[in-house]
């Protein structure tokens, strides 16, 4: 993973630009965003090479330029990535089901070499390392899988996921006999683990990704050493689907046989500033794919690249679903600057929403010793040659769900997006994407609005994003869109609103609704079921919520809490309380009867979506959800947060949850559990000690192992919990240092860069006893942490702020 060759710059320090033109109070809209999309898209046609294939069963994968399709239906996925070998194979599955529960419907994971031969001609696919396993439990639970198997992966491992090995015996990442021997037999090896799981075969794998920005040029490499890397993968058996590339990064991409894939991140831990870096590219909407190739004037850096990527759908493996740390950069993200970045990149054509990472986790063990007879660490170092240090072990990665499967607050905002893209993405992926007349001049633009549309003859979705990183940007007064369809012009609301700064949000444009036709509204659709037809929104805090139906007469509305009103021949529904009860019911003769919900933000977050009882159901729960057949497995920090609601009602009585009345239409059972009160027994044992940073070639260097003997140190003690009480423990540290260890036994647990927030770990990996290392922090190192975590220049600080015990209380609700 990475982007650009922004990870190279030599600059410490990147000039502020001067944001144009607005103040935080608000801005006016100068008159209406429009968006003519009155011309027919682009003609949808097959690739230059043949792609995609046949399940035994019959089942039909392809691709054309636009987008994916399943058994001929376009079909607009999901995918997250997460890595089997930096988790224990024991937590796999609960993952998994955690993993589809947010939405995700492929599971990418990266197959890292070193991982698996780190000792020459000793390949380990044994326990964590168990890649068929992982894969299995991908399909036993409907999930597709895509194999990123390099050979070199990055993901921040060492040397890129090439064994040490392989290095010292040659010339690697070209068309050398030697390395493509070892390659080879790589490759076969990964063909055992996957065979019978090929989509050929009736199993999960669609997909394989070749090498991974990959920008090597000359004879024996770029193209032809990636068409190289794709025969041998399908002469070792791993014959699948679909082969992907990544773009980015000047990369080498084939003309055939390849599918280019791209990616975004929020911030970078790979920039040599120390400072906020500028507005990103990634928060405005425009067709180009490649992010490195967006200039400060939002234009094409090389219009080349444009052209050779419009006959591809636009598809993304490498969305941030959060960010990595390294030791000289920390940034730290909040959930709105990768949901706002996810619903920009649908906005402009995206048609696979992929994620990495979706699962963070832990490097696990070298198994080679050193001359002083510590084994090997597993990640990218400047001491191993790379250009950045990361932790040893530690991978959270901000990620929708954490190192120990924590669900990040971002995962429920990311899952009301991908509860949109399950239920109606089939109707957006063959949508043209459309741009305003006047879209802003530039990265340093807050005053022009961000709007882009994706339409399909009279249907489609107008995307909004008011929200940038680090820059906030204005109220957006007086804000409306006239999108010029072929029958003719749809003004969007119909009166001017104002667009709270922060806000990002879809409306639907002339939606079918039981016959009658939804004009628009200024919510945005959530999720949807057929039986009972029930259409659920949520309203943006700060946007009224208005529903405008077309040919339709106010006798057909009944919204009995809302305000009804006709209008040059349009109803508009307005005035609407947000809350679990239905908002209104359309009731047209000849058409079904549909309800509809309208939630706020927060409601929105609490919704989920499975199949009980043979029939899909909305739920409704402040907890952390997972399903398994009729099984809803729900965990809460908040004993009293064990609560599910359920639409439609269950028929079967059920186990280990109670009945506890409605919630609207939400029928409302709870777990009644008793809330544990735990102390951590904290005695510090050290003073530490602080050396100055030393600077590599670019940056500052991660303090050697030595420099640990200098730590403070403090033993920590939990007491024990009786198990059935919780799902498990864990362990919030909120401390100041540079870095800190957690040993359990002598043994590295993992580990972390200070960045201001409390610090989590499972306390299921580490026992009731350990001890806490902390290096000091140095007011002058020259390192990157965000405004809330940064001391005083002359300031040498490791200080134990506190030490928290986390009960996550656990029950599972299942059906009689």
């Amino acid at each position: 993973m990475r982007i650009g060759p922004c990870r190279l710059a030599l600059a410490f320090l990147i000039p502020t630009i001067a944001l144009a033109n607005s103040e935080s109070t608000g801005a006016d809209t100068p008159g209406k965003v429009v968006i003519d999309a009155r011309e027919r898209g682009a003609a949808v046609h097959d690739l230059a090479f043949a792609a995609g294939g046949r399940s035994p069963a019959g089942h039909v994968l392809s691709i054309n330029n636009r987008y994916f399709s399943l058994d001929g239906a376009p079909f607009l996925p999901v995918m997250g990535e997460f890595h089997y070998s930096r988790y224990p194979e024991a937590e796999w599955e609960r993952e998994i089901l955690k993993m589809k529960a947010g939405g995700v419907e492929i599971v990418s994971t990266y197959v890292f070499w070193i991982h698996h031969e780190e000792v020459e001609g000793q390949f380990d696919w044994s326990g964590q390392r168990d890649l068929r396993r992982f894969v299995e439990l991908c399909g036993r639970h409907g999930m597709y899988a895509w194999v990123r198997v390099g050979p070199w992966a990055h993901g921040e491992t060492r040397n890129g996921g090439l064994p040490d090995w392989l290095l010292r015996s040659g010339p690697t990442r070209q068309n050398d006999p030697g390395y493509l021997a070892h390659v080879d037999r790589f490759f076969r090896e990964i063909s055992k683990q996957l065979t019978g799981l090929l989509w050929r075969d009736g199993g999960p794998v669609i997909g394989v990704q070749v090498e991974n920005e990959y920008s090597a040029r000359g004879p024996g490499k770029g193209e032809e050493h990636i068409l190289t890397l794709q025969r041998m993968l399908r002469a070792a058996g791993l014959d699948t689907p679909f082969y992907s590339v990544t773009a980015w990064d000047n990369a080498a991409v084939p003309a055939k046989d390849a599918i280019p894939v791209f990616g975004g991140y929020a911030d970078g831990f790979w920039w040599r500033s120390l400072g906020e870096l500028p507005p990103n590219a990634n928060y405005f909407f425009t067709p180009i794919r490649c992010e490195e190739n967006v200039g400060d004037d939002l234009r094409s850096k090389r219009p080349d690249l444009d052209a050779r990527y419009k006959d591809y759908p636009f598809i993304t493996s490498e969305l941030g679903g959060g960010m990595a740390q390294s030791y000289h950069r920390r940034p730290v993200l909040s959930p709105d600057d990768t949901a706002a970045m996810a619903l920009t990149k649908l906005g402009e054509g995206a048609v696979v929403d992929g994620y990495y990472m979706f699962h963070g986790g832990t490097n696990p063990d070298g198994k080679l010793s050193n001359p002083d007879g510590k084994l090997t660490t597993l990640q990218e170092s400047q001491a191993s040659g790379s250009v950045n240090d990361l932790p040893v072990k530690g991978y959270d990665f901000q990620a929708p769900l954490g190192e120990f499967g924590q669900m990040h607050p971002v995962f429920s905002d990311l899952k009301i997006l991908h509860l949109f893209l399950h239920d109606f993405g089939a109707g957006l992926a063959p949508m043209t994407v459309r741009f305003p007349a006047r879209i802003p001049s530039g990265k340093a633009d807050t005053a022009t609005p961000r709007v882009a549309a994706r339409v399909a003859g009279e249907r489609g979705f107008l995307f909004i994003n008011n929200y940038q990183r680090n820059y906030p940007l204005p109220n957006r007064k007086n804000f409306q869109v006239e999108l010029q369809l072929p029958s003719g012009p749809v003004d969007m609301p119909r009166r001017a609103v104002t667009v709270p700064s922060g806000a990002y949000t879809i409306w639907p444009v002339n939606l079918d609704v039981g016959g009658a036709t939804l004009r628009y509204a200024t919510a945005q659709l959530v999720a949807q079921l057929d039986d009972p037809a029930t259409l659920v929104f949520f309203a943006w805090p700060g946007i009224a919520a208005e529903f405008a139906f077309d040919g339709t007469g106010a006798k057909f509305i009944d919204a009995p809490h809302a305000r009804v009103t006709s209008e040059g021949g349009r109803v508009f529904v307005d005035r609407i309380p947000t809350g679990a009860a239905v908002a209104m019911r359309i009731r047209r003769p000849g058409g079904k009867n549909i309800a509809i919900l309208l939630l706020s933000r927060e409601e929105a977050r609490q919704v989920w979506k499975t199949e009980l009882a043979g029939k899909q159901r909305l739920l409704l729960s402040p907890a952390q959800l997972w399903f398994e057949p009729d099984q809803i497995h729900a965990r809460s920090r908040d004993a009293a947060g064990l609560r599910v609601g359920i639409f439609p009602a269950l028929e079967q009585q059920v186990q280990g949850f109670v009945p506890d009345g409605s919630d609207g239409v939400f029928q409302s059972y709870c777990a009644r559990v008793q809330p544990v009160s735990v102390a951590a027994e904290v005695r510090q044992v050290r003073e530490g000690k602080a050396d100055p940073v030393k600077m590599g070639t670019e940056t500052a260097v991660m303090p050697p192992e030595e420099a640990f003997s200098h730590a403070a140190v403090w033993k920590i003690h939990v007491p024990a919990v009786e198990a059935s009480q919780t799902g498990g423990l864990l362990l919030g540290i909120d401390y100041v240092g540079d870095m800190a260890r957690v040993y359990a036994r002598d043994r590295l647990v993992t580990d972390d860069f200070y960045h201001g927030a409390p610090w989590e770990i499972g306390l299921w990996r580490t026992g009731t006893d350990f001890e806490l290392q902390v290096l000091p922090l140095r007011g002058d190192a020259p390192i990157y942490l965000p405004p809330g975590a940064r001391i005083a220049p002359g300031a040498e600080l490791a200080v134990l702020k506190s030490v928290r015990v986390i009960p996550e209380y656990e029950a599972t609700l299942r059906l009689r």
